[in-house]
């Protein structure tokens, strides 16, 4: 089962899963949401981003706002998938031991977290 939200941290992202079928229900949750819960609103993605591997859109907020936030998303968010995580200055684990679930839990692409390869050249001590 995966793990559910808890307020821990002071400001926290939740991702919003759709696809083409979901689509007009998830922006109106995301609109929903924006308009009575007083939160960020971003963009709209109808393409996999950096770790989410379906398109999404993300609603920023902070603890003052995630005790009305998180039991309003899920009482309506109907069979669409939520990720929510706590925003510190580690982003992987933001996206894995932090992260909590509205709905089933989607495998992220955590490979966007991987240092890049540091650019060295034969010889190079």
């Amino acid at each position: 089962m995966p793990r559910r939200p808890e307020n821990l941290h002071e400001r926290y992202h939740a991702h919003i899963y759709f696809d083409e079928s979901t689509e007009d229900q998830a922006r109106a949750l995301c609109i929903d949401a924006w308009q009575q819960c007083h939160v960020g609103l971003g963009r709209f993605h109808r393409r996999p981003v950096g770790p989410h591997p379906r398109w999404s859109c993300q609603l920023s907020f902070d603890a003052d706002e995630f005790d009305r936030l998180i039991p309003w998303l899920d009482a309506h968010r109907g069979d669409l998938d939520i990720l929510v995580h706590p925003l510190t200055d580690d982003a992987l684990e933001d996206h894995t031991s932090l992260a909590a679930w509205l709905g089933n839990e989607v495998a992220l692409a955590l490979d966007v977290f991987e240092p890049e390869p540091e650019d060295s050249s034969p010889g190079d001590s």
